[in-house]
């Protein structure tokens, strides 16, 4: 994950050369560097520098790298005409690379030769089982036929090799949510917390999705990561503060008559009310009467 500094500093850059300041190479570097996709932006400068002869010769062996770059930009931006010429530069230079290979088979995927594609990427497979852009691709290109169940069988697939992939399980939760197979998606959140305990937005899934799932159980496993979400968070998540009030409500509504008090739940929820008033007064005065009576709906007093 980017952190806040990395994300300044690429901001930074990026007005920097927006408004004409330079810096334009040190710009795709750190975009490079980060993962990040900002693809216009990558194929305006990353264009501006290839156009010029000059920028170009001094970037040495980097030049086959910002073709790369900019193929991949072009191609997200469905700038289909430059990613091809930037793919037939790389092709004259590197003849039989597979990773170039990888960008033809993504050219055709971007003119929607779903079949063509299929065929290139599972050649690519062949030559190279573990290659994860490749596992990756053929995941998106499943989704892109509206595919969800195969994206999701690839998705596990790919999983079984390359299971540190932390941004891998996150999509496969997502696919398994769209799908309402709300289990499924519980079993990767709880990966994800296992290997990434601190990341705040981890527990805040996992708490929707237990919640969604309902029962006395997971609403009171939700509640308590609803908690952890504010605590990672320092108290600054709106989203973690509703997720308690809603979970203390509907627990107290499913703990009637059974003698299970939650000792915690009201003082807790009243904590939650009040720092969510505390939010509103000072980022949106103007709903803070709706606010109001949302938690008077849930019966809850700050």
């Amino acid at each position: 994950m980017v952190s806040k500094a990395e994300e300044a500093e690429l901001n930074r850059l990026e007005t920097q050369v927006d408004n004409g300041g330079g810096g334009a190479w040190e710009y795709l570097c750190l975009v490079r560097k980060l993962k990040v996709r900002r693809s216009d932006k990558v194929l305006k400068h990353g264009l501006s520098i290839l156009n010029d002869s000059r920028k170009r010769s001094g970037l040495g062996h980097e030049e086959w790298t910002l073709y790369e770059q900019v193929a991949i930009a072009a191609l997200d931006c469905q700038a289909i005409d430059v990613a091809k010429d930037c793919i037939k530069v790389l092709q004259k230079k590197f003849p039989q690379s597979k990773r170039v290979g990888r960008l033809e088979a993504m050219l055709l995927e971007a003119k929607g030769l779903w079949s063509e594609a299929e065929k290139a990427y599972a050649s690519l497979l062949e030559e190279n089982p573990f290659d994860q852009v490749v596992q990756k691709r053929r995941v998106a290109l499943a989704k892109a036929q509206g595919n969800t169940a195969g994206a999701i069988e690839r998705l596990n697939k790919y999983l079984e090799t390359f299971m540190a992939d932390h941004d891998a399980w996150r999509e496969l939760a997502e696919l398994y949510i769209s799908l309402k197979m709300y289990k499924q998606a519980v079993f990767c959140y709880e990966e994800l917390i296992l290997s990434q305990p601190t990341v705040p937005l981890h527990h805040l899934a996992y708490a929707d999705v237990l919640y969604t799932l309902g029962g006395l159980e997971n609403l009171q496993t939700a509640k308590k990561y609803y908690a952890s979400t504010i605590d990672l968070t320092g108290g600054k998540n709106t989203r973690a503060l509703f997720g308690i009030c809603l979970c203390t409500s509907a627990i107290a509504q499913l703990s009637r008559g059974r003698n299970k008090e939650d000792k915690e739940g009201p003082e807790l929820q009243s904590l939650a009310a009040t720092a969510l008033e505390k939010d509103y007064k000072q980022r949106a005065p103007q709903k803070l009467s709706l606010l109001s009576s949302v938690l008077k709906s849930l019966k809850v007093s700050p």
